[in-house]
């Protein structure tokens, strides 16, 4: 982790997690990685960019992926977003799908998902790095315990949130935060993942995009604007 810096409004709830042996081993063992020739994605200097780009205090939605993209040029820091220029993934082809079906949103032409990020969603991966090529090979490495902390800090905070939880992974990872339960404040919406082999299970229909903006007007928040 040394090489990255965590944002300042974060970096309080995220001390505990970070001082775990797990949390201090994980930047030795990525170094190690990188030394030993290894591509990771994304790049240096990105793997927090959900959080640089959400402050703690801003969150309004959260939307939990799995782990980054593992092509080359795809991976930004932002959960199911890719850079401008950079062909649609299948899963974020069918996100713009149901944006389009739920909110009458033409699809854009890109894939990058900042300027959902600058409004207070939180688009953050369990696992916040990955091997070229090889998905899920950061997973247990030690992340774990930096993304439920942050899971954690977002659903103690007291303010309204909704949760948008895309398959089981995000799921089962929700349900292992106690103060997700506790508070009717919040919103979690489930459905299935909108990968191709199951986004026609029931992501195709749910709805997301406005009853995420119905629930924040209706606790005085100001609604997301979708469009990018």
């Amino acid at each position: 982790m040394a090489s990255e810096a965590i944002p300042e409004s974060w970096h309080a709830v995220l001390e505990p997690a970070l001082a775990t042996p797990e949390a201090r081993r994980l930047g030795g063992w990525l170094r190690a990685e990188e030394e030993g020739g290894k591509r990771i994605y994304p790049p240096r200097g990105s793997r927090l960019r959900a959080l640089e780009l959400t402050p703690l205090d801003q969150v309004k939605v959260v939307i939990l992926g799995q782990d980054p993209y593992h092509g080359p040029g795809q991976a930004m820091g932002l959960c199911f977003a890719v850079p401008e220029g950079v062909r649609l993934p299948p899963s974020l082809a069918n996100i713009y799908k149901e944006l389009a079906a739920d909110c009458d949103i033409a699809p854009p032409d890109h894939g990058n998902l900042a300027k959902w990020a600058e409004q207070g969603v939180l688009l953050l991966n369990n696992t916040l790095t990955v091997q070229d090529g090889m998905a899920g090979s950061h997973a247990g490495k030690g992340w774990d315990a930096i993304t439920d902390a942050c899971i954690a800090a977002v659903a103690e905070r007291g303010d309204p949130v909704v949760f948008i939880l895309w398959g089981s992974h995000a799921q089962g990872k929700a349900a292992r935060i106690p103060a997700l339960g506790r508070s009717g404040d919040h919103l979690v919406i489930k459905s299935p993942h909108p990968s191709p082999l199951s986004a026609h299970r029931g992501f195709f229909g749910s709805k997301p995009f406005s009853q995420t903006n119905a629930f924040l007007t209706a606790k005085g928040l100001a609604p997301i604007d979708w469009r990018l």
